[in-house]
């Protein structure tokens, strides 16, 4: 997976299909990125027993919809803030600390 560097700003002596390729290429990566990563966890497992439970799926689906635009949301502002606050070499390790100790301890989960 491509990682574009936030730290490039576009100019305006750039090409405007360059500036138009970056975006569409960070909407495929983060549209490819968040499907699979939400195809079939518990949220979307959670959202198929609602739709069979309350016989009303597509009650389901606007709830369940709103509530991802929500949360992705208030993940991009929060990373916005984080962004411009702590140096995006920092971010990375950090998020790899947080997800090597929830390994751990889902790993640890499973050994008891």
């Amino acid at each position: 997976m491509a990682i574009e560097n936030p730290n490039e700003t576009i100019t305006e002596t750039q090409p405007y299909s360059a500036c138009t390729q970056s975006s569409r290429t960070v909407f495929a990566t983060t549209f490819v990125t968040i499907f699979l990563a939400e195809f079939g966890d518990k949220t979307q497992l959670s959202t198929l027993l609602m739709s069979a439970e309350s016989q009303s799926p597509w009650i389901v689906f606007g709830g369940a919809a709103a509530a991802m635009i929500v949360t992705s949301l208030l993940g991009v502002l929060v990373g916005c803030w984080i962004a411009t606050r702590i140096a995006p070499q920092t971010v990375e390790k950090l998020a790899s600390v947080s997800l090597l100790l929830i390994s751990m301890m889902l790993f640890w989960d499973v050994l008891q």
